[in-house]
């Protein structure tokens, strides 16, 4: 499928960052949308202020829309939104539409239901205007500084200079690296095999929720004191984090999941994507935050 004007929601968030830069290189026209205004010297490459949830800017004609922010918000603009040329869409949800759904914590119940709502709203008002669609779900997101769990486990590591070591949680994760997500974008558009599905996508290694914190640890640029807490001492601890208005979003949900896996059955993105995610080996720079695009 050969494509030259793009849509690009979400275009700064952490996947816009390493999606933008893979599209320009394969010569496509870029609209790029963010909620700031920002600017680019480049031709191809045109920055619009807008929001899903809000204002939209008026769009040209365009072949295909890459959704990188929040599901339910684009859903609605597409259900509410004539779009010219039928544009092909590639969006991502979020795996936890599943792992979280018979979650104990109310509002990850919410969450999950948000999301499972938004998949069927956008399926619903994409086939209604014959307007091809792909769904990516992907599992623990990291690698470019702005996610808000291991970067910021990362971040406050380095800042205290300890770090919690869990040796009880042994479900199972797969974080995904933002680069591979990029990749598994451009699949999809490529891909006809990729038309009117939906992806789980996972990362390349599954690995314990206690390991995946050792090599955050082990990844700091700083020596760091691991402090070996118990599960058990967590229940008691959120409680106290809860006093923090940034790490509130903590629900009692996901301590008990720390002993449940997480993981992606990824099959068809391996068979029908050439989905082959890196294995999870931070390093310092994993978690700084990446320059303008």
């Amino acid at each position: 499928m050969t494509v030259s004007r793009i849509l690009v929601i979400g275009a700064s968030g952490q996947i816009g960052r390493s999606l933008v830069p893979r599209l320009l290189e394969k010569n496509h026209q870029v609209f790029a949308l963010s909620r700031i205004a920002r600017t680019s010297t480049r031709a191809d490459l045109t920055w619009l202020v807008g929001d899903v949830f809000a204002a939209m800017p008026q769009l040209p004609v365009i072949d295909a829309i890459f959704s990188l922010g929040p599901l339910n918000g684009f859903a609605e603009w597409v259900a509410r939104t004539e779009l010219a040329g039928r544009p092909r869409i590639v969006a991502f949800g979020s795996m936890s539409a599943e792992s979280k759904r018979d979650s104990e914590d109310r509002a990850e119940r919410a969450l999950a239901e948000t999301l499972r709502v938004a998949e069927l709203r956008l399926i619903d008002a994409a086939e209604s205007t014959g307007i091809q669609w792909t769904i990516l779900r992907p599992t623990l997101i990291y690698g470019a500084g702005q996610d808000r769990s291991l970067t910021r486990l990362a971040r406050m590591g380095r800042r205290w200079r300890v770090f919690p070591r869990i040796p009880g949680a042994r479900g199972l994760r797969q974080p995904v690296h933002v680069d591979d997500l990029a990749v598994a974008c451009m699949a999809a558009l490529a891909s006809e095999a990729a038309l009117c599905r939906r992806f789980d996508l996972g990362g390349g290694e599954r690995l314990s929720f206690s390991s995946m914190l050792d090599r955050v640890r082990h990844s700091l640029p700083v020596p760091i004191l691991p402090l070996p807490i118990p599960l058990f001492a967590l229940h008691g601890l959120l409680g106290l984090v809860h006093l923090n208005p940034r790490w509130r979003d903590i629900g009692s949900g996901a301590v008990r999941r720390l002993s449940s896996d997480l993981i992606a059955e990824d099959d068809d993105a391996q068979r029908l994507l050439d989905w082959a995610p890196r294995a999870f080996h931070p390093d310092a720079d994993t978690w700084n935050a990446p320059g303008s695009i």
